[in-house]
C-alpha cells in the first residue's frame, strides 16, 4: 500500500508521517523512515505511541526488515518480515493494547469470517442474494425477480433462496429454544417477569 500511494519508492530512502482522522479530527499518526537503496538490507522504521494494557502511553521505535520477490511478469514485489515469526507478510498489525507491529499469525488474530457463527453466515448469504437481485435485505422479505431476468435463472436463485430461508428458520428456532431454556432456568416466565 505504501508503494502504491508513493510514500516509499523502490531503490530510495526517506521518511514521512501517516495520519488517521475521524470527522475531520486527527485521531492517530505514525512516523516512518525507510532505506531501500541497499538491496541486501532494505528496512523500514516505525515511530508511534502505544498504550499497552495496564500501563502508561509510551513511545516506540520499531525496525522492520523488508524483502522482495521477483514475479514472472517482471519487477519486484516488496514484503515485510514479521519481527516475531520472520515470515513474509503484506500487512503487520497493532491490535488495541499491543506494543509492536506483528503479523496476524504472531498476534493470533483471526479473520472476521472466522468469528461469525454459521447461522449469521447463512443469514448474510440470504441478504446478499436479495441485494444481488435488487431487493431489500431482510428475513421477512421475499426475493424479487428483476425485470428481464429469464424465468429459469430466477427459479435457480429462488431455489437457493428457499434453501437459505429454511436454514435460517431452523437456526432461529434453535436459538429461541435455547433462549427459552435459559429464561426458564432463571425463573423468568413468558411475560418477561420473574416468578
Amino acid at each position: 500500500m505504501m508503494m502504491r500511494r508513493g510514500w516509499i519508492q523502490d531503490g530510495g530512502g526517506g521518511s514521512g508521517t501517516i495520519t488517521w482522522s475521524t470527522n475531520g479530527q486527527q485521531t492517530s499518526s505514525i512516523g516512518y523512515s525507510y532505506g531501500m537503496w541497499e538491496p541486501d538490507y532494505p528496512w523500514m522504521e516505525l515511530r508511534f505511541t502505544c498504550t499497552p494494557y495496564g500501563s502508561e502511553p509510551r513511545s516506540v521505535k520499531q525496525r522492520i526488515s523488508l524483502t522482495c520477490t521477483r514475479p514472472n511478469y517482471g519487477g519486484r514485489r516488496w514484503w515485510m518480515l514479521c519481527p516475531q515469526t520472520n515470515k513474509r507478510v503484506l500487512k503487520l498489525h497493532l491490535p488495541p493494547g499491543g506494543d509492536k507491529f506483528l503479523s496476524r499469525e504472531a498476534w493470533g488474530l483471526g479473520y472476521r469470517s472466522q468469528r461469525v457463527s454459521s447461522s449469521d453466515r447463512t443469514l448474510a448469504k440470504l441478504f446478499k442474494l436479495q441485494q444481488k437481485l435488487g431487493g431489500e435485505p431482510g428475513w421477512d422479505r421475499g426475493l424479487p425477480r428483476p425485470k428481464g431476468m429469464w424465468q429459469r435463472t430466477y427459479d435457480r436463485h429462488l431455489d437457493k433462496f428457499e434453501r437459505l430461508d429454511a436454514a435460517v428458520t431452523v437456526n432461529m428456532m434453535q436459538q429461541l429454544e435455547v433462549l427459552g431454556g435459559h429464561m426458564k432456568a432463571a425463573g423468568i416466565g413468558g411475560n418477561g417477569r420473574q416468578r
